[in-house]
């Protein structure tokens, strides 16, 4: 009785310790971002206080980060890339489920074998080729979004529509309904919940992504939220009070994001493994 209440008191210690390490980093962002220049220099571990404590970090930072046109940018580009691949990956899903056959397994293993492949390897000949395309701009991040975000997608897809009885589909053809119809009336309603988690993993890898947006997009009335934060801390280094408040301003709608969207997360991989 002692060794298990002695060891469930060192897991609660590891615990508490281990939250404190990953936590203390948004302490200092936060605490920081209400100090003047001056109090971050005295003290960054303080809590603001007394002539060094305000609140224009944050109205500063907000005009300067422009962030209603950076935060329509990012949620523009989220929104129409989640769209896309939610549509064209479950279509894809669905028919490579149902088309049973060694060229339907081969092409689903092609995009499971894609997942391996790093951005890094193929980013400067697809920038290459999207310039020749002249879609170095929002709707060309679109579509590339959409090739890097389908492989995963599908393959999520793929394992729960083996679950869907296919009498569904055929008692659907029998009423008359054609192609078209038996996926968008009668399959696609019962893929909501891994619809909702693969939107969830999307839209988050998407709002925060930074590289492929640093690529593609050349104008800044085009720039997403990560990239217009990114030139801001260069632009701001050496006023760390701007800067961090800058960063708490940027996190703000991805967070609330995830507050309110972690238990679909969980109810959607939940429902499509006892589906």
């Amino acid at each position: 009785m002692k060794k298990s209440t002695l060891k469930n008191s060192l897991i609660v210690i590891i615990s508490i310790l281990l939250g404190i390490l990953f936590l203390s980093p948004l302490y200092i962002i936060f605490t920081n971002s209400f100090k003047t220049q001056k109090g971050i220099f005295l003290n960054v571990l303080n809590l603001p206080f007394g002539k060094y404590f305000t609140f224009k970090n944050y109205a500063e930072a907000f005009v300067q980060l422009d962030f209603f046109h950076s935060f329509l940018n990012s949620l523009l580009i989220t929104v129409s890339s989640t769209f896309m691949i939610v549509v064209f990956a479950s279509m894809a899903a669905w028919m490579l489920v149902r088309t049973n056959t060694k060229y339907s397994t081969f092409i689903f293993f092609l995009f499971a074998a894609a997942m391996l492949v790093p951005f890094q390897a193929v980013m400067l000949p697809l920038i290459n080729i999207m310039g020749k395309l002249k879609l170095l701009n929002p709707v060309g991040l679109v579509f590339m979004y959409l090739g890097f975000g389908s492989s995963l997608s599908i393959i999520l897809y793929h394992g729960f529509i083996k679950n869907i009885p296919k009498e569904l589909e055929e008692a659907a053809t029998i009423d008359g309904c054609n192609t078209f119809q038996v996926f968008w009336y009668i399959i696609f309603p019962l893929l909501k919940p891994i619809t909702v988690t693969v939107s969830i993993l999307n839209v988050m890898w998407i709002w925060n992504d930074f590289l492929l947006p640093q690529l593609v997009i050349n104008k800044p009335e085009w720039q997403t939220i990560p990239l217009k934060m990114f030139y801001f801390f260069g632009q701001y280094s050496k006023k760390w009070n701007l800067a961090l408040a800058g960063l708490v301003i940027s996190m703000i709608p991805i967070v609330i994001f995830y507050v309110i969207a972690q238990k679909h997360i969980i109810k959607g991989v939940t429902d499509g493994s006892i589906k």
